[in-house]
């Protein structure tokens, strides 16, 4: 990927929803306002192009008072289109801010296995280095040996310490074990990795209820953030998966990754609709600094094919 503008690899995580939209806009051509059976064909534009049904109605009626002075044209509804999807994003577009008082600021990464989360972790803890904060890791994913070793692999290429237990043991103890140093050594920010089973949701509630029991325990405040990592390839599913670890885990903000490729970037839209939690964040590469902040007018433009 070296050459590519951040801005390139983003367009091409978008590039299928863009190409599809603008294959279902080409026919839609007027003098100055959308007729009805023009609208059809632009809400279902939309909904093939995974913004889903409540996005795509918004955009519709939106666009259904819309009067082009210069005449409606493709360009024109992108245009107008990019303009009500930003409006969509940007209430949601929020940073994860290091605010936690006392420190350190507890964060909980959860995700199903093969989302990109233990990846996520180890870019999210580079972009907080380059705030100039104090990180440590927490590899609370007991139940995968794969997992505490590929986070151990990512600390000793960050410089940053990470604390972890026996494959098998009490993720509790992990994260005890890891606020207690972290407030020791004066860390800005604990990232604690988190399994990513949904096979047995009961068991997975348990878990987490007990982390967050043992973390009241040190410091009411925490957990300060519960971060879901999604994979943007999976298109609607990934609302599913928001639905359910919001029951299961209190989920407060999201991460998308894998947006580099054929991904179905649309559904960041319909997540924004339907749930209005902040996006922290998307992911554009492997590389250690493909996490950046999301852009919510950026994304819209892309989406749209105006960029």
């Amino acid at each position: 990927m070296s050459g590519e503008s951040w801005s390139d690899r983003l367009f091409g995580g978008f590039r299928k929803t863009s190409e599809r939209l603008s294959e279902n806009l080409a026919g839609i051509v007027t003098k100055a306002k959308l007729d009805d059976a023009q609208l059809d064909d632009l809400e279902d534009a939309l909904i093939l192009s995974d913004l889903g049904p409540r996005a795509a109605r918004r955009i519709r009626e939106r666009l259904a008072g819309e009067r082009f002075e210069r005449g409606v044209d493709e360009a024109a509804i992108k245009q107008a289109v990019a303009d009500e999807i930003a409006a969509i994003l940007r209430p949601v577009a929020k940073p994860l801010e290091v605010v936690a008082f006392p420190r350190p600021q507890v964060i909980l990464v959860i995700g199903v296995n093969g989302s990109g989360k233990t990846t996520t972790i180890a870019k999210l803890a580079h972009l907080f280095q380059e705030q100039d904060y104090g990180v440590m890791l927490a590899a609370g994913d007991t139940f995968r040996a794969a997992a505490i070793g590929q986070l151990g692999v990512w600390a000793e290429r960050l410089g940053v310490p990470i604390i972890k237990g026996p494959e098998g043991g009490d993720p509790a103890s992990v994260v005890f074990d890891a606020v207690k140093a972290a407030t020791d050594q004066g860390i800005d920010a604990l990232i604690v990795d988190t399994a990513g089973r949904l096979q047995n949701k009961r068991e997975l509630m348990d878990e987490l209820a007990k982390i967050r029991r043992v973390l009241g325990r040190l410091n009411p405040e925490a957990p300060h953030d519960v971060v879901l990592v999604l994979d943007a390839t999976n298109g609607q599913n990934a609302l599913q998966q928001i639905e359910t670890f919001k029951e299961v885990a209190g989920v407060t903000g999201l991460i998308m990754t894998k947006l580099d490729g054929t991904a179905r970037g649309g559904v960041l839209v319909a997540a924004a609709e339907q749930y209005g939690l902040p996006i922290h964040a998307i992911g554009v590469g492997e590389k250690i600094d493909d996490l950046r902040p999301f852009d919510p007018d950026l994304v819209a433009r892309v989406i749209a094919g105006v960029a």
